[in-house]
């Protein structure tokens, strides 16, 4: 099952993992909704450079699923899981 959640009328991405009985979510599209980014593909490669550079292992957390794409196509993009979301605070 996939489905696309709104966040202040901004598409987010999401898959249900039947087997984890949990969403997933496009890491991208979060980055799109809660910054002003005009590039929100390049404001997560430069946000997960550095908190890479800093032994942040939030990161390393994030799943590469396939997703659709607004272009229709399926794309690997990374996921996160509500749960690694509200534990990374």
């Amino acid at each position: 099952m996939s489905n696309i959640k709104l966040f202040e009328s901004k598409h987010i991405r999401s898959i249900w993992d039947d087997t984890a009985q949990r969403w997933l979510f496009a890491v991208v599209d979060v980055v799109a909704a809660l910054t002003d980014s005009q590039n929100p593909q390049v404001y997560w490669r430069v946000l997960k450079k550095r908190l890479l550079a800093e032994g942040n292992e939030t990161v390393i957390s994030c799943n590469a699923l396939k997703m659709t794409s607004p272009d229709g196509k399926q794309r690997l993009t990374a996921s996160f899981t509500e749960f690694q979301a509200s534990s990374t605070k």
